[in-house]
């Protein structure tokens, strides 16, 4: 071994040692394999194993676009990477290897496929097990044929040994859950239709992460705001996952599509004979959720005579089923979202203070997509390898300029509209690209409308004023400024040209009346009636 490598080896070590988080001691692994093995493209991937599918997630990456960081590829599906995942040595690719790379179309260096090239990968196994993977890509052909396999052994053993201590250090962290398998696979299953894991690296969404991980080890009800599409379900599926309560049921109802004269039945049961239709005996969604989790969606459309019975619930844990004479208690979370401003709600009467209250123990608001940054590029890579499986698509890229138009773009419909771009792009490319091995979406796929522009209306009725906003351009303006300036001059021209009608003016800017009442108090925009 040259001395050079001894060098590099023992500088990986002292590296890792003195890495404080799994992020650092990751990025530091890489960056330091990348000194000792030159190569144009490095990802460390974990192996995980959920609903007996096996996947790689990249946990970091060097020389890839960051959209892989939001992928997760099925082991079966990537030939070259169920090669790397079942051997136990070192294993490299020959320059005329025809199967498929799983990182074609997403080398930063490279658009296209990329051309023949080197390729190699380290299987991480600590104790006969599956850790994950190092993968090396050169685009100098056989790049990787000289190097010293003793180098290869100490790096893999070391790259495996961080993995071990990286996933040992989670555990501990999230106390090693113990699961009922049978209803947690249930449970999973109503969690995983919104995707399962909340994918992003921006502060506003790593400040979400600890909030969840947070009160999820408490039994607070958590009431989850935000706008309509943020993944306001896939925040309440993750707190109970995260809580003592994940080996129970987590039941949902949704509050706004209750037949009225039978919520009261959905939310407690009834008995047999209870009224007409009542043939037998049922349980309501707080028997069920019993020792779990009930989420209530959308509770901000609950009718108010339903709110004073869930209040007594909430309160004493016991429930009366339409019918019976006699209590049951049950031991229940709730967690309930709505999208709607609830203290508004409060004021205006529709909704009752002292539910408001026993709901918020902990409030946890989602933020909107347009305020995650680059999370729309992560966001995209999961939906496009989620969407590829769906449609049997190989390989299914997405083209940097396609790129460019979805981050533009604000989404009103956030996260869940994202997802619905991205499926239609996916087929109409899948449609116009049927003879191709890599398929490619385009920005004329993505059918994001154009921004609609509001008139300025120069009046405003006499009997109200509005404190003034600025006009004239700021000089040297951060981004945020911007915006803010741009959005509360539109927000005037609106309510202007609608007479100050909120709701109006809600819908002309596509959004919920609540958000944009709420956006404008934050704006400094505020109205009063002039005497």
């Amino acid at each position: 071994m040259k001395q050079s490598d001894i060098s590099a080896i023992l500088a990986l070590a002292l590296d890792l040692a003195n890495s404080v988080t799994n992020q650092d001691r990751f990025t530091r692994l890489l960056s330091t394999i990348r000194k000792t093995i030159k190569c144009d493209a490095i990802a460390l991937l974990q192996h995980q194993i959920q609903h007996q599918n096996a996947t790689l997630k990249p946990l970091a990456i060097e020389g890839l676009s960051i959209d892989t960081l939001g992928r997760r590829f099925d082991i079966h599906a990537h030939p070259r990477l169920h090669i790397i995942s079942q051997s136990k040595k070192p294993t490299t690719f020959s320059q005329d290897c025809e199967l498929p790379d799983p990182y074609d179309g997403l080398l930063e260096t490279q658009t296209g496929n990329i051309p023949i090239h080197a390729c190699m990968g380290l299987p991480l196994y600590q104790d006969e097990q599956l850790l994950g993977i190092v993968t090396l890509d050169s685009l100098t052909p056989n790049h990787f044929d000289e190097i010293d396999p003793n180098v290869l052994e100490i790096i893999t053993k070391i790259s495996a040994a961080t993995m071990k201590t990286a996933i040992r250090l989670e555990q501990l962290e999230d106390s090693a859950k113990h699961s009922n398998a049978l209803v947690q696979e249930l449970s999973q299953a109503a969690i995983m239709r919104s995707g399962g894991e909340i994918i992003g690296l921006s502060p506003c969404i790593q400040a979400l992460k600890n909030d969840v991980k947070l009160v999820a080890t408490s039994d607070y009800n958590v009431l989850i705001l935000g706008e309509t599409g943020v993944g306001k379900e896939l925040v309440a599926g993750n707190i109970h996952q995260d809580s003592h309560r994940h080996h129970k049921p987590m039941i949902q109802l949704n509050c706004a599509s209750l037949p009225e004269n039978l919520a009261e039945s959905e939310f407690f049961g009834h008995c047999k004979g209870a009224f007409t239709g009542a043939e037998k005996n049922r349980e309501g969604k707080f028997q069920l959720a019993d020792g779990g989790t009930l989420f209530l969606d959308e509770i901000g459309e609950l009718p108010l005579h339903l709110q004073s019975k869930l209040l007594r619930a909430l309160q004493s844990g016991e429930i009366q089923a339409v019918g019976e004479d006699k209590t049951k208690t049950v031991d229940v979370r709730v967690i309930a979202a709505t999208n709607r401003d609830l203290k508004s709600e409060v004021k205006a009467g529709r909704f009752r203070a002292d539910l408001y209250h026993r709901l918020s123990v902990y409030p946890i608001e989602v933020p909107p997509l347009r305020e995650r940054g680059n999370d729309v590029h992560l966001l995209a890579g999961y939906f496009v390898e989620n969407t590829a499986r769906k449609l049997g698509i190989n390989q299914l890229i997405l083209t940097s300029q396609a790129l460019t138009i979805l981050s533009s773009y604000r989404w009103p419909g956030n996260v869940r509209e994202l997802e619905h771009v991205i499926s239609r792009a996916a087929l109409k490319a899948k449609q116009a690209q049927w003879h191709e091995n890599i398929i490619h979406i385009l920005p004329e796929y993505c059918d994001i409308p154009l921004a609609k522009q509001t008139p300025l209306s120069t009046s405003a009725p006499a009997e109200y004023s509005q404190l003034p906003l600025p006009t004239q351009p700021l000089h040297n303006p951060s981004l945020k400024s911007a915006t803010q300036t741009f959005q509360a001059q539109l927000i005037k021209q609106t309510l202007e040209k609608y007479q100050f009608n909120w709701a109006a003016s809600a819908r002309a800017l596509e959004t919920d009346r609540a958000n944009l009442v709420r956006l404008a108090k934050r704006l400094g925009i505020t109205i009063h009636k002039s005497t």
